[in-house]
């Protein structure tokens, strides 16, 4: 390994030991070191990677977030820091863990360089001296220079710039001083990387042009109108597309350049970008007219189709018209004639109902007639007698009808009650049994006379059955054999727990294969979605656990009464058939 540079050594061991705010301070002795005129460029590479390999790339990155002003310095040494930083990571090759480097430190490297320009630019506006505004300016470009000049070295953080909030406040600003150098840092990032464009999302696409354009429509500054100018015109070069959205998307933007800044003294760069707009505007006239024309050509077929359909379908439509009306008409029929017959069926119950009372009528003045007269109070009495008990016997059983009826919720709510009641007694009995069950009393203390007793006993026993005499040799072996015994079976039996969870994994395995294939769409209804649920293994695993915690929240929000017929179990206890149902086909994941 090569020696580590004796000054990169010293510093770090000196930002190691220094307070948190005599950092800054020390971190500037780097500039120093990178601008050595001695030292070559595999020499600077070197510098490069102890630096960073000290983290002391990392703490200049992390000091860019602090509030300079409480600290030694200052801004202005925040500033210098941020150029120390850029040259720092420009020119590096890392190549231990160079994921790390390209996907975490650059990036974060640049949020906190924008940052640092988001608050110089806050005070550089909120300044009322001259020179202090002219500081915090001189300060602002230093910080944008060194993101050019990170951005120029690693060219995938173009999309990182564009696509960062700090950068979209930056640009949408009305100072003009500031404006015209976040422009150009733009401008500078989209020649390093044109293709960025194209990598970043529409909203953030459309959030920069959206700025530009409204630069152009709200100031007439030559300045800003030169840097949004070319800018456009940088954007339309590069990919046709972002002409078209130019042109759809600002409908007014050709009138606004030729009548606002014509002759404002960068007409070159304006005629080309007007040149452009007209060009894509005459071949979309020409594109929208064929449009209109074969949206015609198909109105006209689908409407020809509709009516060819309609008329097939005509003759089916009167035979189902007229079906309906012989269904409506023979439905009507019929509820006259169920009419009739029940007005029938009344009259001839009535008629029923008169010839019965005059028969019952001539057969009590047949028997007044029999009878003799002194008789006819006492017989007219016995039917007085009859006719209440039956008029008495059919209330009662009217009354007691009608009383079942509105006492029907009572008895389901009585029956519920004596099921509750029941279900209860038997979880207090059977937590009754348990606590007997486990509480344990201490037995009773033996007296002198029993304990004599048994320690007469065990040593008659003793007496009578000597132990076996055993040398120290014979017990070390047989504790030795005991324990490659024990070894074995141990051995055994983690083989047999592991062939037993790799059978329980292939089995896993094979269920969610076999789930998967039946639940999957056929090969011309397939889609990039359904393709990755095969490729992943994760998405399946995702969605059974899903589902299965899915199942364990329902039972454990099932309502109480629907629980009863269970056995008594604690809270937390899931059932292993609701489990088994929805685990069952879930795969774990594990080695082949």
């Amino acid at each position: 390994l090569a020696a580590v540079d004796p000054h990169v050594l010293a510093l770090a061991a000196q930002v190691t030991e220094s307070r948190e705010q005599d950092i800054p301070l020390l971190l500037l002795k780097l500039k120093g070191i990178l601008n050595s005129t001695s030292l070559g460029h595999e020499e600077s590479k070197k510098i490069k990677q102890d630096i960073y390999n000290y983290d002391l790339t990392r703490y200049c990155m992390l000091v860019l977030r602090q509030d300079h002003s409480r600290l030694h310095g200052g801004w202005a040494t925040a500033a210098q820091l941020a150029e120390i930083l850029s040259h720092c990571c420009v020119g590096l090759e890392v190549k231990e863990d160079p994921e790390e480097f390209y996907k975490k430190f650059l990036p974060s490297a640049i949020d906190n360089l924008l940052f640092l320009g988001r608050r110089l630019q806050a005070r550089f506006i909120r300044a009322i001296k001259d020179e202090e505004k002219q500081d915090f300016l001189c300060w602002f470009q230093t910080v944008t220079d060194a993101i050019c000049w990170l951005v120029g070295g690693h060219i995938q953080l173009a999309a990182c710039v564009l696509q960062n909030d700090h950068f979209l406040r930056l640009l949408i600003t009305d100072d003009v001083e500031t404006a015209i150098i976040t422009m150009s840092v733009l401008h500078s990032t989209l020649r390093v990387n044109s293709s960025v464009l194209l990598q970043v999302d529409e909203e953030t696409l459309h959030s920069v042009l959206d700025e530009l354009v409204y630069k152009l429509s709200s100031t007439t500054n030559p300045v800003i109108g030169n840097a949004a100018t070319k800018l456009l015109l940088l954007v339309a070069k590069f990919c046709k597309q972002l002409v078209k959205l130019l042109t759809a998307r600002y409908k007014g933007l050709k009138g606004l350049l030729s009548n606002q800044w014509t002759g404002k003294g960068f007409d070159r760069d304006l005629g080309q970008l007007l040149d452009l707009l007209d060009l894509e505007q005459s071949s979309g006239k020409g594109e929208m007219q064929r449009q209109h024309q074969a949206a015609c050509i198909i109105q006209a077929t689908w409407r020809g189709f509709q009516t060819r359909k309609r008329l097939k379908k005509l003759p089916q439509a009167v035979i189902a018209l007229q079906r309906s009306f012989r269904a409506k008409r023979e439905q009507e029929l019929q509820h006259l004639k169920k009419q009739k017959e029940d007005e029938a069926l009344k009259l001839q119950v009535q008629l029923q109902r008169q010839r019965a009372m005059r028969h019952f009528h001539e057969r009590q003045l047949a028997s007044l007639e029999i009878i003799h007269a002194s008789q006819v109070n006492k017989y007219m009495e016995e039917m007085e007698g009859k006719s209440a008990l039956t008029i008495q016997r059919f209330w009662r059983g009217y009354r007691a009808r009608r009383n079942f009826h509105q006492q029907r919720q009572s008895l389901k709510e009585h029956k519920a009650a004596v099921v509750i009641q029941r279900a209860a007694c038997k979880f207090l009995e059977k937590r009754r049994r348990r606590r007997r069950l486990s509480s344990w009393k201490d037995p009773k203390g033996l007296t002198d006379e029993q304990r004599l007793a048994l320690q007469q006993k065990v040593d008659d026993y003793i007496r009578l059955h000597p132990a076996s005499q055993m040398s120290e040799e014979m017990s070390k072996e047989l504790h030795m054999q005991a324990q490659e015994k024990l070894a074995q079976f141990l051995l055994r039996s983690r083989l047999d727990q592991r062939a037993a969870q790799r059978r329980e994994t292939l089995l896993a395995q094979v269920n969610t294969d076999v789930d998967l294939l039946m639940n999957a769409p056929g090969l011309a209804e397939i889609t990039e979605k359904d393709l990755n649920v095969f490729m992943s293994r994760s998405i399946p695993v995702a969605t059974k656990a899903r589902q299965s915690h899915n199942t364990m929240l329902k039972y454990t929000h099932c309502p109480w009464w629907k629980k009863l017929g269970e056995e008594f179990v604690e809270d937390d206890v899931i059932p292993d058939d609701a489990l088994n149902a929805e685990l069952g086909t879930l795969f774990i994941g594990g080695r082949k």
